[in-house]
Formats: structure tokens, sequence, C-alpha cells
């Protein structure tokens, strides 16, 4: 139940400010919004306040602004606060704003965590591999690696960068039993696949992180930084996704989820804490916000595309070739939602769960 509840919160909230971003820019240069919705389906509540009817659906995955004069097919403009009505600016303002709202969510979240201490794993060693570098060196289950090669480490993930990226002598300053320690290691060069399906020869010492978790805090120049660029590593690395996937280089099933992948990960780091839940929130709307940008017409920045268009060429792309365009975005979109689903149901074993004969027992 908890897993449902934590799901729900977190795409709702999501949702909502991204609408949100629409709603405040359209009010702000001057068009009248006739309904903010969360969620799809029936009303269960609405009220109107100022010429806006705020309502929630029963199906709160999801939500819309609706905006007097915005759809194509009702003619010319007739008055100054419908949509068609403002500038090309006006209008593109309105769309970049729901993404821009998710960005800035993501950022402002990563932003507190890194100020209010981000839990990460320990540079403690859990276990030492026989036969490896690091056994051989005299390395124990329960170092702590305080710096390599001079540079200090906090966290596994530091650890982790520094050995992988070295290809020679290491130097491991280490913490054993309350006495510090220095040992020399000779990484063993091994061919390995990134994130990204990329074969490369990485160092490897053979030693595997303990389960300890620490807090990581930083001042808050340094947390803004770390925030910054943590949005910017994500966006970076969804585009290098996204071509990987489209090159064929990185599988489309391993490398994306849907519904049902984002409900299992959001139950998850609900289970692990709060601060978990919210660094995952922060990813999610990151990447919501980055895919609403792709020029994809049933998407905000198909939206976007066409807003350009129309400002190069001096007049709005035609009806006809905008619901083309629009009917084989969502076609491609819903393709893309049943695929992925279904790797979904293959891979968390949903199948074999709700009919174990589906299983061969």
């Amino acid at each position: 139940m908890m897993g449902w509840l934590a799901f729900l919160v977190t795409l709702s909230t999501i949702v909502l400010l991204h609408e949100w971003g629409h709603f405040i820019m359209a009010r702000r240069v001057g068009v009248r919004v006739e309904r903010f919705s969360l969620g799809f389906g029936p009303k269960i509540l609405g009220v109107t306040r100022g010429g806006t009817e705020y309502v929630v659906c029963l199906f709160p995955l999801g939500g819309y602004v609706k905006m007097a004069g915005e759809a194509m097919d009702q003619g010319p403009a007739l008055h100054p606060w419908e949509y068609r009505a403002r500038t090309v600016g006006e209008r593109f303002s309105i769309v970049l704003a729901g993404p821009l709202i998710n960005y800035a969510l993501g950022f402002l979240l990563f932003f507190g965590i890194y100020l209010v201490g981000a839990p990460i794993l320990s540079a403690r060693i859990g276990q030492v591999l026989p036969d490896y570098p690091a056994a051989r060196a005299g390395l124990r289950d329960g170092d702590r690696i305080l710096a390599i090669n001079g540079k200090p480490m906090e966290g596994w993930e530091e650890v982790t960068r520094a050995i992988h990226g070295e290809r020679t002598r290491l130097v491991l300053t280490i913490e054993r039993d309350g006495a510090t320690l220095t040992q020399a290691v000779e990484p063993r060069l091994q061919e390995a696949t990134n994130i990204l399906g990329v074969k490369t020869r990485i160092g490897m010492i053979g030693i595997v992180p303990s389960e300890e978790v620490i807090t990581r805090r930083y001042p808050l120049p340094r947390a803004l930084v770390k925030a910054a660029d943590r949005v910017w590593g994500l966006t970076w690395l969804t585009l290098q996704a996204l071509w990987r996937i489209g090159t064929g280089g990185l599988s489309l099933k391993e490398s994306v989820t849907g519904p049902i992948g984002i409900f299992y990960i959001t139950s998850s780091a609900a289970a692990l804490g709060f601060l978990s839940l919210l660094q995952l929130t922060a990813v999610l709307s990151t990447s919501i916000g980055f895919f609403n940008l792709l020029p994809m017409p049933v998407l905000d920045g198909g939206h976007l595309a066409f807003l350009f268009m129309e400002k190069i060429r001096g007049r709005p792309v035609s009806l006809r070739a905008q619901e083309g365009m629009t009917r084989v975005g969502f076609g491609l979109l819903l393709l893309l939602l049943v695929v992925v689903t279904y790797n979904d149901l293959v891979k968390f074993k949903l199948v074999e769960r709700i009919f174990p004969f589906f299983g061969g027992n």
C-alpha cells in the first residue's frame, strides 16, 4: 500500500508542477485558462475560481491545462485572451514553461539533498576478492579507503571512479583498526561494458563495497554546483542513451522502463527512506522534463517545433499537417508504451505471479 501511495504522490507531484508551469505562464502573458486538471477520466472534485475550473479526475497519472482558443480547428482567434491570439514568442514561453518547471524541481531537490545530506555508500571495503591485486597487496575486509594517489575519498563512487580510470600504479591510504596505512596496488585491466553499452578497458583491483551508508553534506555554493552538475549529467546521459538506442548500440528492452517499472523503483526508494524517494523524484522530474522537449508532436517539444516553423515561415503549419504528424507521433508513443510495458511485465515476472502456470509450474 505504501508503494502505491509513494508512486501516486511522486508522479502526481511531478505532473501537477509541470502543468502549473504551463498554467502560470499562460496567465502571465494574458491567456485565459479554462480548466486545470490533475488526472484524466471522470471528474471527482471541481471548483471554479477566477474563470478557471480546477478539477481532480479519477485517474491521477497525468493532467492537462485547457486554454481558451487553443484548438487549431476553432478558426481564427476572436479575443486577445485566446492562446492563438498571442505572439509566437508568448506561446513558445507557455509551452516551454512545463518542462522548465520539471528541470527546476529536479535541480531544487538535488540542491536540498546535497545541502541537508545525501546518503552514499562509504569507502569501506566489504570484501577483498581472492586472486586480485588488492588481495596480493594485503588489503583486508573492513579497511576504509581514505585517499587514492593523494586524493581524498569519501564515498564508494569516488573510489570506483579513481580505480577504473587508472591504468598504472595506485597508492591507497587506508584506515585499519585506528591506524593509517599506505598500500601500493597495480590494477588489472579488464574489459567491461558501461551503462551505455560501450565496451571499454578499466582498472580493477578486486574489492567490493560494504553496506555502510554515510551522510555527505556540502556547503551552499558547492551544493548548487553539484545540483547543476547532476541535472546536466542526467540530461547528457539520456541524450547519449537515446543515440545508442537509435543506432542499435543499446537495447531498448534493458534501458527503458514504463509505469510498471517506475512503480517498482518508486516503491524500493520509499522503502529506503524519504531522502532516497526525494532523489528518485528529482531524477524522474528531470527525465520527464527532458522527454517532453523531444520534437514529437504529442509532446511539448513537438509544439515548440511547430512554433519554431511558424516563426521561420511567417504563418502557422497547416492544420492538416499538424494533425497528420500528431497521429503518427501518438502512434509511435503508444507503440513504445506497449513495448516497455511488456518488457516490464517480463522483467518483474508479473505474468508468472498472476498466472503461475505461465511459469511452467
